[in-house]
């Protein structure tokens, strides 16, 4: 019997076992969706594990959530108030439906290691991020998944598919392109 935990981002060991030496996908460190494109390309690579680091390390909100497999970090899922993640405001498919509106958190990006693969960690790792943001105050989350007949590989699967975020209780609130719905979870009545 396997014994899956989610936790709050809050180790850089962990954090960096689970992205590997590279930072997962060449290099993102999971920052995409914290700086602008020129930013971004400035960060890439020892860049952006070195702001990656600073956010774990820093007092306050984590700035995603880990899945633990028997004891080992398998899994990453990065959760935060919408405003932390400047790419949104700018994005034709993931503005913001009401952007002066506090307390929206923002689910963009899941990466799971190839020994956690095929075990649901996505599926916790949503419900975690989404109890994490409670926790900190959050009254609503989003998420961007791909939504689409294709096949994907799961290097396309970093935004999550809509699937995953239908089963954990979110639901449509705008699509602005034909494969990248914006989802809401409501937290408060």
């Amino acid at each position: 019997m396997t014994e899956l935990d989610i936790r709050p981002a809050t180790s850089w060991p962990d954090v960096e076992a689970v992205f590997g030496p590279q930072g997962a996908h060449g290099g993102c460190w999971c920052l995409w969706f914290r700086a602008t494109g020129a930013h971004f390309r400035e960060l890439k690579g020892e860049g952006a594990r070195d702001r990656l680091r600073a956010l774990v390390d820093a007092p306050g909100p984590a700035p995603g959530v880990l899945a633990f497999l028997d004891g080992a970090p398998v899994g990453w899922c990065a959760v935060a108030p919408r405003e932390d993640h400047l790419r949104l405001a700018k994005s034709p498919a993931m503005k913001p439906l009401d952007a002066a509106e506090p307390g929206v958190w923002a689910v963009t990006c899941f990466y799971v290691t190839r020994s956690g693969r095929g075990k649901g960690i996505p599926v916790a790792l949503l419900s975690g991020a989404v109890d994490y943001a409670a926790s900190c105050g959050a009254r609503a989350v989003e998420g961007y998944p791909i939504d689409t007949d294709r096949k994907l590989m799961a290097a396309e699967l970093y935004h999550g598919w809509r699937a995953l975020f239908d089963a954990a209780g979110f639901r449509e609130v705008a699509r602005r392109t034909p494969t990248r719905p914006v989802m809401r979870r409501d937290l408060r009545a």
